[in-house]
């Protein structure tokens, strides 16, 4: 790691509460020692308390103008005492707000906004797999559920095409993330035309009307999982590229796809594709791919591209190469980098050892030892607060309660 900086030129404002926004911190006090300050509308428990974030809670019914009215006070605040601030996010919501907003926020901040048409493109899944087909690149097949008529009575949803079970998501997360009704989850499992019905009918009670996306299951467990996080400099430069192998996923409704475990590895050909696409769509910033083996036909299918840096961003930071010092030397420091390839071997994991054991077959298991011994990291688990440690050791102890409870040892046989 880098020796850290004794007084950075700039602050760091944060949207968001949850675990990317604590190792994006982290990295930043890694690498510069410097404060952060969290804007959210609940401070949680992955970013409460701590030594190097200051949190703003905006409370529970704030809105796009709050945060907004709040990042103008922030910003007007730091541009009177001659500060240079760069403002970064880790939900679709937020990013696309700040990309909607982004000439109004240079202003005051430095903003990474990904451009309107080109967030479009990207954070649709559909548009994703479309361009993906344009370059060649393997995804799963995918049909389309369009709510936009939903208000009529007579709406049905429309026939699918495919061999069940099969997985249902919101094609782009931003207009799905605020919604609450019985039942929602994130990414949905459905065994049965039946059940897919079932949940359109739900999902279009909320008041949802954008579309969904319906894909063929691809089979596997969650070491079948694959992670691409890289960051695109302002001359369109990958300057950043890193895989990761999933070793277990979450498994509760609303946070289920989340990576809990991941060895760090590299993956040259799945490098390659996300730097191609990405290069050709003309996108900046931070970029997180998800993609699976196909244990059918042996190839990495690309399931979706998240417009920011990814919730489990810190295992590239653990990996050896300190996200923080990507964007800072191409928006704050205006240079150019060199591409870096992660190459290092590390456990990144947010469970108890025991847990993780539990799941892993004995080819996976030798893995975990091998990779154990070049570190163990877990991105709340830092030279922090006294009342923090006690919360990731509660937080550990309550994944054994949720594995039990949503995906017990007998049914881990893939999603």
């Amino acid at each position: 790691m880098s020796t850290p900086t004794a007084d950075p030129d700039f602050d760091l404002v944060l949207l968001g509460t949850d675990i990317g926004i604590y190792g994006l911190a982290r990295a930043f006090h890694e690498r510069y020692g410097m404060r952060s300050t969290v804007i959210s509308r609940v401070i949680a428990g992955p970013v409460k308390n701590s030594r190097f974030m200051d949190a703003v809670e905006l409370g529970d019914h704030a809105e796009r103008p709050e945060t907004l009215a709040e990042l103008e006070r922030q910003g007007r605040e730091r541009k009177a005492r001659g500060r240079t601030t760069l403002l970064l996010s880790n939900a679709d919501t937020f990013s696309r707000m700040i990309s909607d907003h982004a000439d109004w926020l240079r202003q005051w901040y430095v903003v990474p906004a990904v451009e309107g048409p080109v967030l479009d493109m990207i954070a649709d899944k559909i548009e994703f797999s479309t361009v993906c087909e344009q370059l060649d690149i393997p995804t799963p097949r995918t049909l389309v559920q369009d709510f936009s008529g939903a208000d009529a009575e007579d709406w049905d949803p429309a026939e699918v095409d495919l061999t069940f079970p099969v997985v249902a998501k919101p094609a782009v997360g931003a207009a799905y993330e605020g919604l609450k009704f019985e039942g929602k989850q994130k990414i949905y499992k459905v065994d049965s035309p039946e059940q897919l019905r079932a949940i359109f009918a739900r999902v279009r009670a909320s008041g949802f009307r954008d579309r969904f996306v319906v894909q063929e299951l691809i089979p596997g467990d969650d070491t079948a999982m694959r992670s691409i996080t890289a960051y695109i400099d302002s001359a369109g430069e990958v300057t950043l590229l890193a895989t990761a192998q999933v070793l277990l996923q979450e498994h509760t409704p609303l946070a289920i796809g989340n990576p809990a475990a991941m060895v760090t590895t590299p993956y040259p050909e799945l490098m390659a594709h996300a730097e191609r696409l990405l290069k050709h769509v003309g996108y900046h910033g931070f970029a997180n791919f998800d993609v699976k083996l196909d244990p059918r036909d042996g190839v990495m299918k690309f399931f979706e591209v998240n417009p920011r840096i990814g919730r489990n961003n810190y295992y590239v930071t653990a990996a050896g190469s300190n996200v923080a010092e990507f964007i800072v030397a191409d928006l704050i420091e205006d240079r150019r980098l060199p591409q870096t390839i992660v190459r290092n071997e590390v456990l990144y994991s947010v469970l108890p050892m025991f847990l993780l054991r539990r799941y892993l077959d004995d080819p996976t298991k030798e893995l975990l030892r091998r990779v154990t011994r070049n570190g163990v990291f877990h991105p709340l688990k830092y030279k922090d607060s006294l009342w923090r440690r006690g919360y990731v050791a509660l937080a550990q102890a309550n994944y054994v309660k949720k594995y039990r409870t949503y995906y017990p040892k007998a049914t881990a046989t893939g999603f």
